[in-house]
């Protein structure tokens, strides 16, 4: 049997949200062992001066406990 846990993590990325969904895991792979999957929550772009300056995503992060 096997006890999973679900953590939150920020990630921004000055380009796309697929770039910020890649840095975050990859930050989080760094930290987290045993990681299985990861949902995208929520995504929010920054703006200044009527432009897009970052985009960030919300990540919820399901990795597996060790015995």
């Amino acid at each position: 049997m096997s006890v999973a846990r679900v953590t939150e993590i920020s990630a921004t990325s000055p380009n796309s949200f697929d770039e910020a969904t890649r840095m975050g895991i990859e930050r989080a792979s760094k930290t987290l062992r045993g990681m299985t999957g990861a949902w995208v929550k929520d995504q929010n772009v920054m703006i200044e001066g009527g432009k897009i300056t970052e985009f960030k995503v919300n990540l919820a992060v399901t990795f597996i406990l060790d015995d």
